[in-house]
């Protein structure tokens, strides 16, 4: 018979061999976290808007306190939260001086109330995260409109950042300059059928109905992006055919007063001078004539 070919089947002293040391490493793990009562962070999340950038993560600690370092490719660590309690830490100020830059940080984790240097902390990374293509657009806001005729104008204000320049907070327009559009959806008050129109400015001038009133609000986009390319849409605002007249009638009232309030006083001024003139005329036929 031939003889079976293959792996060596191990014997029953090399399982319990790696039976015993699998159980040893298990012990010193466990030994250790129960020495330290340290709590490693996990599911760090990056919470950008408008630039504002959060960085946040589980669990709250117990025994433990985090701090959080962060760092662009080409940069050193620089720490932003030291020794803290909270699972959230600020790091705005680091991102806004180069948004386009890429990002990394880390929670560092260590011993609350510790006297002695412990070794180094266990810590947990980040995901990268580019501000200038992953911060989410803030809600827009509608600065002003106007409906006259069959035109109707909006203007859209653009939102502050932290971003600055020469000592200037800059708007989403200064950091993104043309990539950022905006869309406007309006439609007639009466009915539910939407349209859009878009710009790459802030303005908006588009033709409507004279006479019908229009509901409408505008998002902020940017076309470039793969995600997070549009912002939440702004408060719907309306326009109202009946307060325009209401204010042309009030403007034309008010003109028509000021005629009147301007006639009376020339009226007033005339019957004056008459008053005053024949005033003077009595006063030379009443006195005595000069005799020579």
């Amino acid at each position: 018979m031939a003889t079976p070919t293959g792996p060596p089947v191990p014997g029953p002293e090399a399982a319990v061999a790696r039976t015993l040391l699998l159980g040893w490493v298990l012990v010193q793990v466990v030994g250790a976290s129960g020495a330290t009562g340290v709590v490693v962070a996990y599911n760090l999340t990056w919470k950008s808007i408008n630039f504002k950038t959060i960085l946040e993560w589980e669990p709250k600690p117990i025994n433990n306190v985090y701090t959080v370092q962060i760092s662009h490719r080409l940069g050193n660590w620089k720490t932003k939260c030291f020794s803290i309690t909270d699972t959230e830490c600020d790091v705005t100020d680091e991102i806004v001086k180069d948004v386009k830059q890429t990002y990394s940080a880390r929670v560092l984790s260590n011993l609350a109330n510790a006297t002695s240097f412990a070794g180094e902390p266990m810590y947990t990374n980040s995901r990268e995260f580019t501000p200038y293509f992953e911060t989410n657009l803030g809600q827009p806001t509608i600065k002003s409109f106007e409906h006259v005729g069959t035109k109707l104008n909006v203007t859209v204000q653009d939102a502050r950042t932290l971003v600055r320049m020469n000592g200037t907070f800059l708007s989403l327009r200064d950091v993104f300059g043309k990539d950022l559009t905006y869309t406007l959806y309006y439609w007639k008050a009466s009915s539910t059928g939407k349209k859009t129109a878009k710009t790459n400015t802030n303005e908006f001038l588009i033709d409507v109905d004279k006479g019908e009133n229009y509901c409408f609000n505008v998002q902020a986009v940017i076309p470039s992006r793969r995600e997070n390319q549009k912002s939440p849409e702004s408060p719907i605002e309306c326009t109202s055919h009946e307060k325009g007249v209401f204010r042309e009638l009030f403007f034309i009232i008010v003109a028509v007063v000021f005629l009147v309030i301007i006639f009376i006083i020339i009226l007033c001024l005339s019957l004056y001078k008459c008053r005053k003139a024949r005033a003077g005329r009595s006063v030379k036929e009443s006195s005595p004539l000069n005799i020579a």
